[in-house]
């Protein structure tokens, strides 16, 4: 359940239930996000198991317990649930990476390790890439910035939301999502913090994912080599 107020405390039995929930959703999601990734660009597997990432974050997060959405406040004045804000930072990230990626181009093990995880968008539907990575960016802020940020103490659930989030990126193996994981998962887990609730962190990572599935593949794209087929971009 998700609701516009902010948890000030659980029972004992209530935190129990959250740790197990999180560490068994923790688990699932994990091994499935392996298998996507896994899977051939484009296939109906891939798809599949992407939708199962997504329902086992969602799932985890809203069986845990109550989750809340968040307000902003400033100097006591409450301005209301986060939305400009966070659309501005998901745009501000967005403009980072695709600056950072345009120079990873000329590094050839850095070309690679995007070409890898990009190859999903050039080889696969559009339409399917874009509302799969959007779906689970949604799903990930439930769980991990939900669920998960909640079932540990306050002092340290921006650290550990974002190991755990970390953790279960690096079972893809591409060193260049686990460094995105770990630069964004900081700023959702800052974004939890400050506000109380999960709609800033779901709202700059739709901004940020939806830019990045957009605008990043093109850099990418390699021309067609004869007799196959050519995906990513030259340099």
């Amino acid at each position: 359940m998700v609701t516009g107020r902010i948890r000030l405390g659980e029972s004992d039995g209530a935190a129990r239930h959250r740790r197990r929930v999180v560490a068994g959703a923790g688990l699932a999601g994990a091994g499935l996000l392996g298998l996507s990734l896994s899977s051939r660009p484009g296939s109906r597997r891939f798809y599949l198991s992407g939708l199962a990432v997504a329902g086992t974050w969602i799932a985890g997060g809203l069986s845990s317990g109550p989750l809340h959405l968040g307000r902003v406040r400033v100097m006591e004045r409450d301005f209301g649930r986060p939305v400009v804000t966070p659309i501005a930072l998901g745009v501000a990230a967005f403009g980072g990476f695709y600056g950072a990626a345009r120079l990873a181009r000329h590094v050839p093990v850095l070309e690679q390790w995007l070409h890898s995880v990009l190859r999903y968008a050039h080889e696969g539907s559009p339409t399917a890439v874009a509302a799969t990575t959007l779906v689970n960016g949604a799903a990930e802020e439930v769980f991990f910035r939900g669920a998960l940020f909640a079932a540990v103490p306050a002092e340290h659930a921006v650290a550990a939301s974002t190991g755990a989030y970390v953790v279960a990126t690096a079972v893809t193996r591409n060193p260049a999502l686990i460094f995105a994981s770990a630069v964004m998962g900081t700023l959702f887990g800052m974004q939890r913090r400050a506000t109380g609730g999960i709609q800033a962190p779901i709202l700059t990572h739709l901004t940020w994912s939806g830019l990045m599935v957009r605008y990043l593949p093109p850099l990418f794209r390699r021309p067609p080599e004869p007799g196959g087929r050519g995906t990513s971009g030259a340099r």
